[in-house]
């Protein structure tokens, strides 16, 4: 008997997770969004699409109702309260909204209405989390994992060398919200755009890498001495970013100019939006190595996890679109053939104790051309 699924989100990533679920015989697959712009470019008879409001709970609940898995990939405003709403719809989700609340609030409720919940199921956070906590559960004790992640344009067009997949605020965000990570086994909070490094990599070259506020359920989670995530760009990106941001530029505090009342961050953000914007037909690239160093009886080892992957010209899928959105199909597999089924809120790093869960995983974005390279090394 075939499952229904249901994609909230007709987006970026929503719409690459919804066709490649169709293409299995095994699922009936719909989408909701209530831009039906996006849902009328749709073609594919495999899919059906219905325009609604999905941040009317009223009305979510009456939609996936006969469902048997949701896919949660609303924008991050709403995702969190989304989320909550299918919770407690008994709808057992993979969630990939990337909302700054803690989605653990939502634990207890998870529990009481027995359903089982992947979330943060995209590259990063998603496949850091699965991979650094795989490594993790092999050793006796963690010196330090790190993570170093990128979406880019293939090609650099000064004077940023960047496009965004998302809207130039939500990235603004990350050069100025503090960043979390461990130092010396405590949390401790750090500047983003600081502790540049240049990293070497195949198909690339030389990257930098600075810090920023990534590491989302892994600050809780993994029991590690040091531990960061640093955002990757082209050498020379930090110090452009860090101009603006030390001027003002990205200040949210409103202002008068000329009788209109704005925020230098409104501005910025609307001045960058196409210069900053990834074109349909634009090739980007997605770059990310998670080293983890520890010990193993009394052996210090390192595990390594490289992954390099580009714009599909066949289908026209952006590189993280499909790095994030193949993981949550892959994810949405793993449910429908109940190869995992733990009850409450489960995030990569809790899920990767068990191998056949990081090898299912692996093992499915290999087949959608996804590699992730992995080297263990004893020191």
């Amino acid at each position: 008997m075939s499952k229904k699924i249901i994609v909230l989100g007709a987006g970026l990533v929503g719409l690459p997770i919804a066709l490649d679920l169709a293409k299995d015989s095994n699922f009936e697959l719909t989408i909701a969004d209530i831009d039906n712009t996006k849902l009328s470019k749709i073609n594919n008879s495999d899919i059906i699409t219905i325009e609604a409001d999905l941040g009317d709970s009223t009305l979510l609940a009456s939609l996936i109702e006969p469902f048997d898995f949701v896919v949660n990939a609303v924008p991050g405003f709403m995702g969190f309260e989304c989320l909550k709403n299918c919770i407690e719809a008994h709808k057992n989700v993979v969630d990939i909204a990337f909302y700054p609340e803690d989605v653990f609030e939502l634990s207890e409720l998870a529990l009481k209405n027995n359903v089982t919940v992947i979330c943060d199921m995209g590259v990063a956070p998603g496949m850091s989390n699965l991979l650094t906590g795989y490594a993790a559960s092999k050793m006796d004790t963690v010196e330090f994992a790190d993570i170093y992640v990128g979406g880019l344009p293939k090609i650099r067009t000064k004077p940023w060398e960047y496009k965004a997949v998302f809207s130039p605020s939500d990235v603004i965000e990350e050069y100025t919200r503090p960043a979390r990570i461990v130092r010396n086994g405590s949390i401790v909070t750090v500047d983003p755009l600081t502790e540049l490094e240049l990293l070497e990599f195949d198909n690339v070259g030389s990257l930098e890498a600075f810090n920023s506020d990534g590491l989302r359920s892994l600050l809780f989670t993994i029991k590690a001495n040091n531990m960061r995530e640093k955002t990757l760009r082209y050498p020379g990106y930090a110090d452009k970013i860090k101009l603006l941001s030390d001027n003002g530029f990205f200040n949210s505090d409103k202002i008068e100019i000329d009788g209109n009342i704005i925020s230098p961050l409104d501005v910025t953000s609307k001045l960058l939006f196409d210069q900053w914007k990834l074109q349909d037909n634009e090739e980007d690239i997605t770059v990310m190595r998670i080293i983890v160093e520890g010990i193993i009886s009394d052996k210090k080892v390192r595990y390594t996890y490289d992954l390099y992957d580009e714009y599909c010209t066949d289908s026209g899928i952006h590189s993280m679109a499909r790095t994030t959105g193949y993981t949550a199909s892959t994810a949405v597999r793993l449910l429908a053939e109940e190869k995992f089924n733990t009850k409450g809120i489960n995030v990569g790093e809790l899920m990767a104790s068990d191998e056949s869960v990081v090898e299912f995983m692996l093992e499915g974005l290999k087949q959608r051309g996804i590699n992730y390279n992995s080297k263990i090394e004893y020191l």
